[in-house]
């Protein structure tokens, strides 16, 4: 790779977020909060570039995977960290994280990609069976997940025991896996819309495609981290406003998402709805799919309460989402109202988290 390339902003941002992790000044005052906000959000945008290298060199649909992958990593890795360190104040931090991320994702990131693409091309199509592929593992895993554990009565409240903790793990793990088979092996084509990748595309040389690996993943660490590191910053900022504990769940999703969500938006942008679909649902089965077996298997070893059932509030928000995304991608086209009731949905469960 020649000099000019590694001196990219992509590649000299995640060094210097680094750096400044490891000097210590993170957290002693508002201004190193905020050095350390725009490092974090330059490594956000340097793992988005170096993710689409990747893609470009594996192709679809395995470069969405590999982000989608990528980021619930990060979402997994900071639930965990937080919670260990946090104790029994924490119980509620993987499902309101979860449960943010997937509100996120559906709302936000599909009514963003879903309006820009509306806005500049009036209509994008994309392969139904996609869609419904990816909605039917991601509603059966949020009812067994965030839903049925208020309905349960070997625990008293929205928990689970070690037993029914341990069957949903797997239960989740037997759809997701499942799922990905579909994807890469047995119904690839259901994923990928010919004209969106067309063959003149740009592909990268081996070197440069193993250097965004790398950097990728230094990206997503230093991410995690100075999220952490960050945390007392936001949970201070959230009761400083008088706003619910809940509200950090909701900061800690969107930033983790903020690849993935740029990466959506862009694809949307450029007339591949189908990769912004893939992009945005993989990460949303994803993070539920594989968060909440990580989780729970880490609240069983270290003997931590989990509560995962949602409030009757939050179970009619995730009710309206689910029903609205699986009405707007149920004709294959989008258009601009899609996008704006998504949007709508978005900022009443953001609303009503800040104004229970």
């Amino acid at each position: 790779m020649k000099l000019k390339e590694l001196l990219h902003y992509t590649y000299v941002l995640p060094i210097l977020a680094v750096g400044y992790y490891f000097s210590g000044l993170l957290g002693h005052g508002m201004l190193y909060d905020i050095i350390g906000g725009v490092l974090l959000i330059g490594s956000v945008l340097s793992a988005v570039h170096h993710a689409e290298v990747v893609a470009h060199k594996v192709g679809e649909p395995f470069g969405t995977i590999i982000l989608a992958l990528c980021i619930t990593i990060i979402e997994v890795a900071l639930i965990i960290s937080l919670m260990v360190a946090g104790g029994d104040q924490a119980i509620t931090l993987a499902r309101d994280t979860v449960f943010a991320a997937v509100m996120l994702i559906l709302n936000g990131i599909l009514g963003i990609c879903i309006l820009v693409g509306g806005v500049k091309y009036y209509e994008q199509f994309f392969a139904r069976t996609s869609a419904t592929t990816y909605l039917v593992s991601i509603v059966s895993i949020l009812v067994l997940t965030l839903v049925l554990p208020n309905f349960t009565s070997s625990v008293n409240g929205p928990f689970y025991n070690e037993a029914q903790l341990a069957f949903v793990s797997v239960a989740c793990l037997v759809i997701y896996g499942v799922f990905l088979m579909v994807q890469t092996v047995r119904h690839r084509s259901y994923f990928i819309i010919p004209e969106e990748h067309p063959a003149e595309l740009y592909i990268p040389s081996l070197a440069k495609t193993l250097a965004s690996f790398v950097f990728l993943v230094i990206c997503l660490a230093i991410v995690v981290m100075m999220a952490k590191g960050l945390s007392t910053s936001i949970e201070n900022m959230v009761q400083s406003l008088g706003a619910p504990k809940s509200l950090v769940g909701v900061i800690i999703a969107a930033v983790v998402l903020l690849p993935e969500g740029v990466a959506a938006i862009r694809a949307a942008k450029s007339n591949q709805i189908q990769s912004s679909l893939n992009l945005a649902l993989g990460s949303a089965l994803a993070s539920i799919g594989l968060t909440i077996p990580a989780v729970s298997t880490v609240c069983i070893m270290y003997n931590i309460p989990l509560v995962l059932g949602l409030d009757k509030k939050d179970i009619i928000l995730l009710s309206l989402s689910v029903f609205i995304v699986m009405l707007s991608l149920s004709r294959g086209k989008t258009n601009i109202l899609y996008g704006t009731v998504l949007l709508v949905n978005l900022a009443a469960y953001i609303f009503t988290v800040i104004v229970p």
